[in-house]
């Protein structure tokens, strides 16, 4: 009996993509299906990096697969393509950056540094190519928390090139001062310095530029969510209302500017006592969970309020590569995969498609 691409794709579509929902037949995203007698053959292309999902993946397509009468044998080659999606209209898109993330919270001490730090590393585990920019120009904490000092090198005097810390790319004011010295700059110098910071700095081909936020919704923050091009942002709290009320601000700021929120991290979620294994909710319950719902967002994510987060972070090695097979590195790196398969659906940018038009005047 002579196998049917129409039978082999029904059984195919009963594999769900666990990050999107849809099944891999339907999203288009299943490719030069081959049959050759009994021998079957397909590639899967993802929108999102998903290293760690490969194997899994496989086993359900090949399972699904061989429920088809007649198929002797099967090979599925699963990959991903990460491209540029829309960002802001009017702003001018990084060189050589994909997509640009930025990663706020209404106010600080929430975490929102050191989940910046997981996530850029969190994708790169999973096959990404990333940077981070230090965007907290009066408390630069990526130096510290990538493991990572020393001055940046310029080869041109004009332009600067990131330091690599576990091999993420990163840019921080934090390179380029004292490490006691104070910033005492009013909004627009700080705001000038980091434009600079993004734009004078010699990025690789980055999938992921993910943005370490200042906090709060001040001005600094406002003029960076204008003038970086945006495809998201994700939004940092802890389940505590006095953080939620802040964060409905940050949410409120990225709506107004026109950048799409990506979803909700929830920190500090729950502490589990490591000596009787007591569960805690000590910053509150569901409070991620109940704004995502008012504002019509998602929820990432939640990490655990655990003291190996902290201690992990503080020594340069974040959890994500301090303990790379541990739960909460687990999380993390669902929470990264769930933020790309959430940029994949976003437009995408089509400003390399068109032409560039100059305008000459004849003499």
């Amino acid at each position: 009996m002579s196998l049917s691409e129409s039978a082999l794709s029904a059984a195919l579509r009963s594999v769900i993509d666990p990050q999107t929902g849809s099944d891999f037949v339907s999203s288009k995203q299943l490719r030069n299906l081959r049959i050759t007698g009994g021998d079957v053959s397909f590639d899967v292309e993802l929108g999102y990096p998903a290293r760690s999902q490969v194997d899994r993946l496989r086993e359900a397509l090949v399972a699904a697969a061989r429920t088809v009468p007649g198929v002797a044998s099967v090979s599925v080659n699963i990959g991903w393509k990460i491209v540029a999606h829309a960002v802001q209209r009017g702003v001018p898109l990084l060189p050589r950056v994909k997509n640009v993330i930025a990663v706020a919270s209404g106010k600080g001490g929430v975490g929102k540094s050191t989940t910046t730090a997981n996530l850029a590393l969190a994708l790169a585990a999973e096959g990404a190519k990333v940077g981070i920019l230090d965007a907290d120009i009066y408390g630069p904490s990526q130096p510290m928390m990538m493991g990572i000092a020393g001055r940046p090198e310029s080869e041109d005097g004009k332009t600067m090139n990131p330091l690599v810390g576990h091999g993420v790319e990163v840019m921080s004011i934090g390179f380029l001062v004292g490490e006691d010295q104070a910033m005492i700059w009013r909004g627009p110098m700080a705001t000038q310095a980091l434009d600079q910071l993004l734009r004078q700095t010699n990025w690789g081909e980055l999938d992921y530029l993910l943005v370490d936020m200042p906090p709060g919704t001040g001005d600094i923050a406002l003029t960076l969510s204008q003038r970086v091009p945006l495809t998201g942002a994700v939004i940092v709290t802890t389940p505590q209302d006095i953080a939620l009320i802040d964060a409905k601000k940050g949410i409120s700021m990225f709506q107004k500017v026109g950048v799409p929120i990506l979803g909700i991290v929830e920190n500090m979620a729950v502490y589990c006592c490591p000596n009787c294994g007591h569960v805690a909710h000590i910053f509150g319950a569901d409070g991620a969970k109940k704004m995502a719902a008012q504002f019509g967002v998602g929820v990432l994510g939640a990490l655990p309020l655990n003291l190996s987060i902290r201690e992990q972070a503080d020594s340069g090695r974040p959890t994500v590569v301090a303990d790379p097979a541990g739960e909460i590195a687990a999380l993390y790196k669902a929470v990264a995969r769930t933020v790309a398969a959430k940029v994949a659906h976003q437009a995408k940018d089509f400003s390399s498609k068109f032409p560039t038009i100059t305008v000459s005047k004849d003499t």
